[in-house]
């Protein structure tokens, strides 16, 4: 019998459909075995992947460890459920992130999400909720999803990561001193891992600082590259060359003005000795 066809943009729930069964014949993997493994029959999975049926997260947990798919399709469940969380044009960042072998990142005025602590990232949550933005629910899933977007850096298959961070991200105080201590810990720790790199832009590079916005370069498996940045109101994936390479060229101005990797790390451990004071 002919599958039918799925149009991911119909819906959410049609998104992870699509997602499920993408995974799932790469697996090479029948709706029947998989449901097998997942304590499903291959008519509920059938349903899964036409969008007729929402999963459980225990579910998409058994199904990522089915699958081999390192948190992929938790990561599509997520966006799913916090959707009214997450900024417009993330989700589809994160799935393109998700495959990505090289990160490139900057960031300015808070630690990027793939390095924060649980308290760090949940204290920017309730901060939203505060204002009204976002439920507490929201903010709940929104942390799930940044803690499962991180286990993108235990895995297997680790990506390549250099972030430059600029000063402001590891001097403005976040939820407290003990808060802000554990996440300059966290800092330190990140980049003592091989496939790590850490550098911090100080504030004394002034106007030679050449991005103004945070951006996100993902070199994909086949070695082609996509840009990520954000307003206030969105987020912006684009794979216009002339555009990555532009951001590509400005990153790598960055990345020779900012301090070096070990420099950085003394500059993180001063600012968490002056927490002390």
């Amino acid at each position: 019998m002919r599958e039918a066809q799925l149009d991911p943009s119909v819906s959410p729930l049609a998104a992870f459909g699509a997602q499920l069964r993408r995974s799932r014949k790469a697996a090479g993997l029948t709706q029947a075995e998989l449901g097998a493994r997942t304590a499903l029959s291959d008519s509920q999975v059938s349903n899964l992947e036409r969008g007729t049926r929402s999963p459980t997260l225990d579910w998409v947990v058994a199904a990522d460890r089915a699958l081999g798919t390192d948190g992929t399709l938790e990561l599509t469940y997520w966006s799913l459920s916090g959707g009214g969380s997450l900024l417009e044009g993330f989700p589809e960042y994160v799935a393109q992130e998700a495959k990505a072998v090289e990160l490139r990142q900057f960031e300015l005025g808070v630690v990027p999400g793939l390095f924060q602590t649980r308290a760090y990232a949940e204290t920017l949550a309730a901060a939203d909720v505060r204002r009204g933005a976002i439920t507490t629910d929201d903010a709940e899933a929104r942390v799930s999803y940044l803690l499962t977007r991180q286990q993108r850096l235990e895995g297997k298959n680790v990506p390549f990561v250099h972030a430059v961070l600029d000063e402001s991200c590891i001097r403005r105080l976040v939820g407290g001193a003990a808060v802000m201590r554990e996440q300059l810990d966290r800092l330190v720790e990140l980049s003592e891992r091989p496939r790590t790199i850490i550098q911090v832009a100080p504030f004394s590079l002034g106007e030679r600082r050449s991005l103004a916005l945070p951006v996100v370069l993902l070199t994909m498996p086949d070695r082609g590259m996509l840009g990520y940045t954000e307003s206030q109101e969105r987020g912006f994936l684009t794979r216009e060359s002339e555009t990555v390479t532009a951001w590509a060229r400005d990153y790598d101005r960055l990345q020779v003005g900012a301090s070096s990797d070990v420099a950085s790390v003394d500059m993180i451990r001063a600012a968490r000795k002056d927490l002390r004071s």
